[in-house]
């Protein structure tokens, strides 16, 4: 849960309602009043508490004094020529984050971001090269959604709340969300709830780039669709593009997978691959994943990259990614080549690395904070 402002009022985008109803009757109020706030502040998209009409004028004094619906500044707002849009958050002490949405024609999809930077560093991945500041909290992670449906939403459709551009969330902007699990998991429960956003579970993804322990976690705690940054088929090649992979490898991996699917609302793991020349997009690669997705029933999405200067890395030919691509189809394997969007406000996939400070001393934060606190918790 987010910590108190200055002000100590509560932040209630940080509340599951469940979470909220606990609060409400702290304050005297019944189970039912927490329902209605919750439906006014994240389906209506309300943050002034004298609008909330039906709520007790007393309780409303009340909420005035004590709660706030608050979220992070925007920085920038970018669109793309191809309709895709990318807001820049201010999170406070010279962190910012990037959200992204990419309207399709039945179905709008907006990235989430989970940290400011990220302390997986994946090769392939800018975000990871500004490293890692810190995790948000529950109520930065559902300020996301909140302001992209108050921006997105259109004159036509504010007499009924539940028109909503944002059809889909995918957790795979800024950030390893599993190693945000604490904030994740209630920011997840309240994209379902039927209070709030109402979202499928099959419209909800968790993307991960394999926290085997929680994973397993997820599953049985709130079991959303799984999408798993393979980007290699084998341990070798794989421990030097994922550099968590050293610490779980693909075995593991794969295995957690498997365990994930008896519980997940979709009958198939996505597996993000992104197409790095002469690096990972060889025939011989795919024959590979061929094997690999014979074990585990699986969805490829093929993901062009998207060149950025730290990485020494350039993006596969166009015909060795319809190579690679037939290879893994032939073979019974259900690949898509995912269509670029965004590149052009360097909103694409591995692009978001946001305007923030440099960081300094990096290695030594990612072991304060990922070593001694998380990655003890999953021992």
């Amino acid at each position: 849960m987010h910590a108190t402002e200055p002000s100590q009022k509560v932040n209630l985008l940080g509340y599951s309602v469940e979470a909220l109803v606990q609060w409400c009757a702290l304050q005297g109020e019944k189970p039912f009043r927490a329902k209605q706030l919750a439906k006014w502040v994240h389906q209506c998209g309300q943050s002034d508490f004298s609008h909330m009409t039906d709520l007790a004028k007393v309780f409303r004094e009340s909420l005035q004094e004590k709660a706030e619906v608050s979220v992070p500044g925007i920085l920038a707002d970018q669109a793309s020529k191809d309709g895709t849009r990318k807001w820049l958050f201010d999170v406070g002490n010279g962190d910012a984050v990037e959200t992204v949405f990419i309207p399709e024609e039945r179905r709008g999809t907006l990235c989430v971001s989970s940290q400011a930077g990220c302390a997986v560093n994946c090769r392939f991945c800018s975000t990871g090269k500004q490293g890692f500041s810190r995790n948000l909290s529950t109520a930065e992670i559902v300020a996301q959604l909140w302001k992209a449906n108050q921006l997105l939403k259109h004159p036509s459709s504010r007499s009924n709340p539940q028109e909503r551009a944002v059809t889909n969330v995918v957790m795979m902007g800024m950030g390893e969300p599993l190693l945000n699990y604490d904030a994740l998991l209630p920011a997840l429960q309240l994209m379902l709830d039927d209070r709030a956003y109402g979202l499928s579970r099959r419209r909800v993804t968790v993307s991960t780039s394999g926290v085997v322990p929680f994973m397993d976690k997820l599953s049985q705690d709130c079991p959303v669709a799984l999408a798993v940054s393979l980007h290699a088929p084998n341990d070798t090649l794989r421990d030097q593009l994922v550099p968590l992979n050293r610490k779980y490898p693909l075995k593991e991996l794969l295995d957690a997978c498997l365990r994930y699917l008896r519980y997940a609302p979709r009958d198939f793991v996505t597996f993000e691959y992104v197409m790095l020349d002469g690096v990972n997009d060889k025939p011989g690669h795919a024959q590979q994943l061929v094997e690999l997705a014979r074990n585990v029933p699986c969805k490829l999405n093929l993901i062009p990259f998207n060149p950025f200067p730290e990485s020494g890395l350039l993006k596969s030919r166009r015909e060795a990614i319809g190579q690679f691509a037939n290879i893994l189809l032939q073979a019974g394997v259900v690949t898509t080549v995912r269509k670029t969007r965004g590149d052009d406000i360097a909103a694409a996939c591995g692009q978001l690395a946001g305007d923030v400070n440099d960081r300094t001393r990096v290695k030594e934060r990612m072991e304060k904070v990922v070593s001694l606190d998380l990655l003890k918790r999953m021992k």
